[in-house]
């Protein structure tokens, strides 16, 4: 009898214990804490039940807990007092402030979703904004390059190049947004830094400062690696071009088509393809943009990213693969995205030899 009371007693304990922790996650739940401080834009169609609303809700990072939320509607008589519209919420948000926010009748406002994918420049992000015909392509560079952001502790960050071509160039994130169709151009950019501010973390900066490397440097290089890579070799490409910026590198300059002296409308460059559309013709790119972006000439990093990297090719930028560390120097796709890696410029010739050979798999 004694071990049964003592067993009953520990049971009872765990299951305190349990409950305990329930109860303590679920108020946490509750509170908003823990979730990032994250404007997100929220439509609620006409119709919609409070099942669909939260389950909604979760999607978006607003609640963590859909059953939890749909309880919590049903013991504050809520669950039918949700309104339509279009609500411009917080992930930081607790349960009371969300649903205060969301029981208050809204005047519908229209909204275009509009997906910028990775590697987009600048340029392309204000004709996709144009094309959506949310403002014209110069108003969106305007306010993305000269606009006051510093509400953005990477804003402050940002040493920009006297010679930088845009300063804009690498901080809109690529994802999908969700604009107001009548919203002033610096809320909608403003959404776009954001993004970006909330996937730099403070692991992240501390990793810069472990390389020695400012910000700019940092989007520059994971700009590049995006473009030459984009995939499962980010860490391998981010490695070789780690190695060319060594001290006493014997290949010190990056020597990347995607911002070269190349005219080729088929290849992928930033200096053809994006300046020169931009001064309108390549002989009225000012020689000093053009000499700080020709990586075939210029030692080390250009003057600023030449695209808008994923949050993979800015973390492959900081965690190159330690196993190439030191050892290749140069790389060369095939027709069929096949990576080869040489140490010097013999093994890169007969890579070159190999990957040009290759037929193109249908």
């Amino acid at each position: 009898m004694k071990k049964f009371l003592i067993t009953l007693l520990v049971m009872l304990v765990l299951l305190g214990l349990i409950a305990g922790g329930v109860f303590l996650y679920l108020q946490y739940e509750e509170s908003g804490n823990g979730r990032p401080d994250e404007e997100v834009t929220f439509v609620i169609e006409e119709g919609a039940t409070s099942v669909d609303i939260s389950g909604a809700l979760a999607d978006e990072g607003l609640i963590g807990n859909a059953v939890w939320y749909r309880f919590y509607l049903s013991r504050n008589e809520k669950a039918t007092q949700l309104q339509p519209g279009t609500f411009t919420l917080n992930k930081s948000m607790s349960y009371e402030e969300l649903t205060d926010a969301l029981t208050q009748p809204q005047q519908y406002r229209a909204t275009v979703r509009v997906t910028f994918p990775e590697g987009i420049t600048a340029a392309d992000f204000a004709r996709r904004m144009e094309e959506a015909g949310l403002c014209t392509r110069e108003e969106f560079l305007e306010t993305a390059n000269t606009g006051d952001f510093s509400q953005f502790a990477f804003w402050n960050r940002v040493e920009t190049d006297p010679n930088c071509f845009m300063k804009a160039e690498g901080y809109l994130f690529p994802d999908t947004y969700e604009f107001f169709q009548d919203d002033d151009v610096y809320n909608m950019v403003e959404k776009i830094y954001a993004n970006f501010e909330a996937k730099m973390t403070p692991e992240l900066y501390a990793r810069m400062d472990e390389l020695g490397m400012s910000l700019n440097e940092a989007i520059t290089l994971a700009s590049f690696v995006q473009e030459e890579a984009g995939n499962a070799e980010d860490a391998h490409v981010s490695a070789v071009f780690h190695n060319r910026l060594a001290p006493n590198s014997p290949y010190p300059r990056l020597e990347s088509n995607v911002s070269s002296y190349v005219q080729d409308p088929d290849d992928n460059n930033y200096i053809y393809n994006i300046m020169m559309p931009y001064y309108g013709s390549w002989e009225a790119i000012p020689q000093n943009i053009y000499d700080a972006y020709n990586t075939y000439a210029l030692a080390g990093l250009p003057a600023g990213p030449v695209s808008n990297p994923g949050i993979d090719a800015i973390k492959a930028a900081l965690y190159p693969d330690e196993t190439f560390l030191g050892v290749y120097y140069f790389f060369v796709t095939d027709p069929n995205g096949k990576y080869y890696y040489g140490r010097n410029m013999a093994e890169h010739e007969a890579n070159c030899a190999v990957a040009f050979s290759v037929e193109k798999e249908d």
